[in-house]
């Protein structure tokens, strides 16, 4: 008899989680379309299977089938032209308080400088080739050399020649210092407050960001984690913690179905928390790079009707893929849909 009682029980909890976290009955809003976010603007794809922290992307560079680098103005403008709705990008601080755009730590890789790019002033920046290191053929060919000369922006430059874009800012560093310098630009710039779209990266200068900008979403590796892990916990009862709350939400697209109320029960709580949902490429333990949907096989793992954002690397080939997946059915914009 009690074996019969603890099945029943069993059951029971078993029904109440599915029925509680189900999205059976929850639809994603059909007035919102899918919004893509462009990964370093349209920029050169490498060889990410043996990238670590510190590789060199721009010597394991493919063949160009473009004319675009990662974190120019140009890129930018031909990711929106492709229909981005937010572009992403780097920044360092620069010992003139500027925010330099450019992705790596040192300028050894992708330039012919040498040394800490958020240690060197930018009129020195300027001056550099960023174009200089790529190559796709081992160093026989540099394909971009000497025509990147000077198209290191600084963020209000950009902000400047893309006055209609939306940016997520990446922090390249853990210098509080930098989210304190950001904070000042759009506390004093309306225009530069209406282009950042959110902030993530570093601990310490996202976080100082967040907590000085009123409604400016971001996530640190911190808080992402500290968010998904809880929710992970406390997500089946419909619990969404205060990491979650009030700012971006990376899932990693093949894990995604982890988490409670996958997919339209689990963004409607997101969205109920004031908070966005961003669909990343799949997690691969030992990855270095920055994961996204950028494949068929990635797409198949966005959820129809997916009202959230999703990121990818190769904004110059997603039309195809949001045609395929029926998301030109939805309201969209005329740049993918038209």
């Amino acid at each position: 008899m009690k074996w019969k009682i603890a099945t029943a029980f069993l059951l029971a909890v078993i029904a109440a989680l599915w029925i509680g976290n189900t999205s059976l009955f929850s639809r994603f809003p059909s007035d919102k379309p899918l919004r893509i976010i462009a990964h370093r603007g349209q920029h050169q794809l490498f060889d990410a299977s043996h990238v670590e922290n510190d590789t060199c992307t721009a010597s394991l560079m493919l063949p160009p089938t473009h004319a675009f680098l990662e974190n120019t103005i140009a890129g930018m403008k031909a990711a929106f032209d492709a229909g981005a709705d937010v572009v992403e990008l780097d920044v360092h601080l620069t010992p003139d308080k500027q925010f330099a755009v450019f992705h790596d730590w040192t300028l050894d890789c992708r330039t012919e400088g040498k040394g800490v790019t958020e240690q060197t002033p930018m009129p020195v920046l300027k001056t550099l080739d960023i174009g200089y290191g790529y190559t796709a053929d081992g160093g026989r060919t540099f394909p971009f050399r000497g025509q990147g000369k000077g198209l290191m922006p600084t963020l209000t430059e950009v902000f400047s020649a893309l006055p209609d874009g939306r940016f997520l800012i990446n922090f390249k560093s853990r210098r509080r210092e930098e989210g304190e310098a950001l904070a000042t630009l759009l506390k004093t710039d309306p225009s530069a407050r209406a282009a950042a779209f959110g902030v993530y990266g570093g601990n310490e200068p996202t976080e100082k960001a967040v907590a000085l900008i009123p409604g400016l979403p971001g996530y640190s590796n911190r808080t992402a984690k500290s968010c998904l892990l809880n929710y992970l916990a406390l997500g089946w009862s419909g619990h969404v913690p205060e990491a979650c709350r009030n700012t971006l939400v990376p899932v990693p697209a093949n894990l995604a179905f982890l988490l409670w109320g996958w997919p339209e029960r689990f963004y409607n709580r997101m969205q109920a928390a004031g908070s966005d949902v961003v669909l990343i490429g799949p997690f691969e333990a030992g990855d270095a790079g920055s994961s996204g949907i950028d494949d068929r096989d990635a797409w198949d793992l966005v959820p129809s009707g997916f009202s959230g954002l999703v990121w990818t690397n190769v904004i110059e080939k997603t039309r195809p893929e949001v045609e395929r997946r029926g998301f030109c059915a939805l309201p969209s914009r005329p740049q993918i849909c038209g």
